[in-house]
């Protein structure tokens, strides 16, 4: 039996998205706009969040799934009186999300194609639960409170795998900017 055999499933598929060449071609071929439009100069820097000391898109990640998973309780438990806040909240999620994916794209420029591959898997995964967020707000603001609320939880199922990736990224991978100051040792302090 090999060992990979005994990693949990989630981690075999995970290794295996990283190690799919497959990506290389997709990844390179868009890799030099989204360095151009999103990872050099002092807009990279900015949206890499150099000036705040680590990586910016984690902060703005919370508050796109932090107002979506918001609705999805309000459509859940919050009853009819509910829906306007509802669909205010996937509004809100759905203006953060284009500042949020630009931050990504900002760490994503910086990464390694290992990361690139899961990184480019994450970003149509979260297109695709953009499109279903926006659809939700779309039927809400139709009347349609219920086929906005089946498509927020659909979106949140998907956006779950989104997260699932980013966070690979972030902690199993490293992906991200941070100063150097965190790179020194605090044992001696």
């Amino acid at each position: 039996m090999n060992h990979t055999d005994q990693y949990p499933t989630i981690v075999r598929w995970t290794r295996r998205l990283e190690d799919t060449t497959a990506l290389d071609r997709p990844v390179r071929a868009v890799a030099p706009t989204i360095r151009t439009a999103f990872g050099t100069g002092a807009r990279g820097a900015l949206l890499r969040g150099d000036w705040l000391g680590h990586a910016l898109h984690p902060v703005l990640t919370d508050l796109v799934l932090g107002t979506w998973t918001s609705a999805s309780v309000l459509d859940v438990l919050g009853g009819p009186g509910s829906a306007e806040a509802a669909r205010t909240l996937v509004g809100t999620g759905l203006v953060a999300v284009g500042p949020t994916a630009w931050t990504g794209w900002a760490e994503w420029s910086q990464a390694g194609v290992r990361e690139q591959r899961v990184g480019l898997v994450h970003a149509v995964t979260n297109g695709v639960a953009i499109a279903m967020y926006a659809g939700s707000w779309l039927a809400r603001r139709r009347g349609r409170q219920d086929v906005g609320a089946g498509l927020a939880l659909a979106g949140a199922g998907v956006s779950g795998l989104g997260a699932y990736l980013g966070g690979h990224l972030a902690a199993a991978r490293k992906v991200g900017s941070r100063h150097p100051a965190y790179a020194e040792d605090s044992a001696g302090a």
